[in-house]
């Protein structure tokens, strides 16, 4: 790996493009699948039946949140995959892989589990984020968004989305609104307090959106037919970027400003500018499919991918 990275190297530097390496590691329990950030910690979802705890300074893992193994069809004991994550106040919501193909989800608080969702339930969830403290939003694979009230146990609404089969979601910084994607390519944005869809933003991704951000009221989308897709939702304006491969994974910089994603067939990351498209540059030694693409600040962003391995990037 290490010479076919150096070759790599060496060709990008002959036709111009230099490839920033990371300035940092850090080493997960498994393949990771989410990423979160929440006071000066990372908090990192892996399909290893748990979540690990970084400090952000040392790298170090300073906890580790362990889930139950599951038993599969054949009959044997095995990891369970966790699917999102997310941290409000002290408590973290943990979606995970259960038996018979469903979803069960945790909140860990205290070193204590709260079971919230079974496999009793029979929901194939994809994706679960906190709205408030006392209320998580679920997207099911079918497409269907529900609001869930934690302490009544029970659903505050369900909406179909669409027909098309759900990809992921992405929440406004004040989670008064989420842009949903899907294998469409169109954008669904909608009211979470009702359910009620806002905008349809269409036209620009011909094809499944593998992944959506939302920062500053800029969209950005990674998709299948090889376009980065821009929108800018207080200019009711939009257009894409292409790539020689597909784009699995893209992020904004907290001011919407910045928008990184995976660019080509060896899992390099670009950057450029959301305003005047001019790039800013391009980071690799990235060995995996990428699985998240995460900004710290306007400077530093992660990137994981389908190893153990998250990579710290600084912006010159």
């Amino acid at each position: 790996m290490k010479i076919i990275l150096t070759i790599i190297l060496i060709i990008s530097s002959l036709f111009g493009v230099n490839i920033q390496l990371p300035v940092a590691k850090f080493k997960s329990s498994g393949a990771v699948t989410d990423l979160f950030i929440h006071e000066n910690k990372l908090y990192s979802a892996t399909n290893a039946s748990c979540i690990d705890v970084f400090d952000m300074k040392t790298k170090k893992i300073i906890k580790k949140i362990e889930v139950d193994k599951i038993t599969d069809f054949m009959g044997d004991l095995v990891d369970s995959k966790v699917y999102s994550i997310d941290v409000i106040d002290d408590k973290i919501l943990i979606l995970s892989q259960t038996k018979q193909g469903f979803r069960r989800v945790h909140i860990y608080k205290d070193n204590k589990y709260k079971l919230i969702i079974s496999y009793q339930d029979n929901l194939s969830i994809a994706k679960a984020k906190f709205l408030d403290s006392n209320t998580i939003l679920f997207a099911l694979l079918s497409n269907e968004l529900i609001s869930y009230d934690i302490k009544k146990r029970k659903q505050n609404w369900i909406i179909q989305v669409s027909g098309a089969k759900f990809s992921n979601f992405a929440l406004s910084e004040n989670k008064k609104q989420v842009v949903i994607a899907d294998e469409s390519g169109d954008l669904k944005i909608h009211n979470t307090k009702s359910g009620k869809l806002e905008k349809l933003l269409e036209g620009q991704n011909l094809d499944n959106v593998f992944q959506v951000d939302y920062k500053n009221g800029i969209i950005a989308t990674a998709g299948q037919d090889r376009r980065v897709v821009v929108y800018n939702t207080k200019l009711n304006s939009a257009y894409y970027k292409s790539a020689p491969f597909l784009i699995y994974s893209v992020g904004l910089s907290p001011s919407g400003k910045l928008v990184a994603y995976s660019s080509d067939e060896n899992n390099n990351v670009t950057v450029f500018k959301t305003t005047t498209k001019s790039t800013v540059g391009v980071y690799g030694g990235n060995k995996m499919t990428l699985t998240n693409i995460l900004f710290i600040d306007e400077k530093e962003f992660l990137v994981s991918s389908d190893d153990n391995t998250i990579n710290l990037y600084k912006i010159k």
